[in-house]
Formats: structure tokens, sequence, C-alpha cells
């Protein structure tokens, strides 16, 4: 465990009643804090087994392509409510991206999954075949046998479609894939043409869409790492169960959950 996700862990165990999870899901097809999933037709099935032991590797969505095409949402607090970012010279997006992202390494840890995080150098790097974006770091951990995972939230308002799973598009869809289907929803196979990260192999997790119940909730400095665990949780047993890896020990509430500081957030996780 890097010297960050050790960090991470040791805020969070000081501070457990801040972080419990903070709703359940619904049957519904909505989540109350997460939002409605996609609505559009999941035309895929994930069946290709992986081995317990198969290494996952975690990014944050667009953690190399800030001030360019493709730097994520801003989420509609600053866009429409005219608040400011979470961390200026960054979206909102990329800001709890890695937020998520980092804590659900952490929380994978602990259920005994073989996880690690990856963070780019950079925050802009121009090339997107670059040997230091997520999309090269991820395209090579998939040749080599691993499973990799982009963490996203999508776009407010009309342009955001809501929470699900974005499959990798190299080779058969994984049980991996259908388990973070089960967990969040889906988006069909090659959506919008096939994305640059499933082109290479890599799946991308949309939460939720950046508005509403879900971005007020992680502003609200009371209820933010409580809603990280949620969030965080849920991703990370849906990984355990895609590799029918038993879980280690029931999650200690509150362990890996702490957002990034107003710095330049973690380690040195586009989309």
């Amino acid at each position: 465990m890097g010297r960050r996700l050790a960090l991470l862990l040791a805020l969070g165990l000081l501070a457990p009643a801040a972080a419990q999870p903070l709703v359940t899901a619904s049957a519904r097809g909505s989540e109350s804090l997460t939002g409605p999933r996609s609505a559009l037709q999941k035309n895929w099935i994930g069946l290709r087994p992986l081995p317990a032991a198969t290494e996952i590797l975690v990014m944050a969505g667009h953690a190399d392509s800030q001030g360019i095409a493709g730097a994520g949402t801003a989420g509609a607090a600053v866009a429409l409510a005219g608040l400011a970012p979470m961390q200026p010279g960054i979206t909102d997006e990329l800001y709890w991206n890695l937020a998520v992202a980092q804590a659900v390494v952490v929380r994978g840890q602990l259920l005994g999954l073989n996880i690690r995080y990856y963070e780019p150098p950079l925050r802009t790097i121009h090339h997107q075949d670059d040997p230091r974006t997520n999309w090269s770091v991820g395209k090579r951990h998939v040749r080599s046998g691993g499973y990799a995972l982009e963490i996203h939230f999508d776009a407010y308002g009309s342009s955001g479609i809501g929470s699900g799973v974005i499959p990798a598009l190299q080779g058969p869809f994984t049980r991996v894939d259908e388990s973070l289907a089960a967990a969040f929803g889906a988006y069909p196979m090659g959506f919008r043409g096939g994305l640059g990260g499933p082109r290479r192999g890599i799946t991308l997790l949309e939460i939720g869409k950046l508005e509403g119940a879900l971005e007020s909730t992680l502003r609200d400095p009371s209820r933010r790492l409580a809603a990280i665990a949620f969030i965080a949780d849920r991703v990370a047993v849906a990984l355990a169960g895609g590799l029918d890896q038993p879980l280690v020990s029931p999650l200690p509430r509150g362990v890996g959950s702490v957002p990034p500081e107003r710095g330049r957030p973690a380690s040195s996780g586009g989309g």
C-alpha cells in the first residue's frame, strides 16, 4: 500500500462515525444518493470469468486532460449555480473522481482484492498515447492480464445519462463488468461509437450525474465522507463479487473515505 493510501486508511480509522454508509440502494433502478441509472438498453452480458487474484487497476477519469478537451464536467454547482470549484485548476468531476478512486482501492484492499491505484504525474498530457496517460497505462495493464477500471461522474442536466458501466471492448465482457452493472446500471457496448478507454480495454464506471442530491451531499462537509464511503463500498463489493472473491471481513466504517486535500489531490489516475 502506498504512503498516500496508508494515510487515507489512518485518517479514516480516526473518524469512523463520520463516514458511515449514507443510504441503501433502491430496487427501482434509482438510488437516493447516486440518482437514476442509465435508461439506455444494455446489449451485452458479462460471462468471462477472471481469476480471483486478478490485479485490478483503478484510475480517476480525466486526471491527465485538464485545461484541454476532455477535462470532465464542471458539475451543476459550478456551471449553473456559480459556486467556486472544489479545487482551482481542475474540474469538479476530476476532484470527485480522485476521491472515489482512491477510496475504492483502500476499501478493495480491505476486502482482500489485488487492487491498486494509478494517477498520471501531470494534470495535462496532450498526446493520448503518451505512455503516462490513463489510457496507455490501462491498456498495458489489461494486455498483461489485469482488469482496469476508470471512475467517472456523468454530466449534469440533459447532457448526462446517469449511473452505469461502459464495458471494455477488448475481449469478451467479464463477470466483473456484469457485477458492476448489477450495482450501478449499464450503458450499451460501443456507447458513442466506442470511447477511448473501452477501446483500449478499460471499463468506465459512471457513478451518477454531478447534480442534485449527489453533488450537494458531496459538497457538504458534514456528509461528504459518508457519501464517498457509501459509493466506494458499492464499487469494491461489486468488484469482489465479480471475481467470486470471498469477503475477508466486513468493511470498517470510515476507512478509505477521506477526499483529497485542497492542494493537489492524491498521489501522482483521461477518459
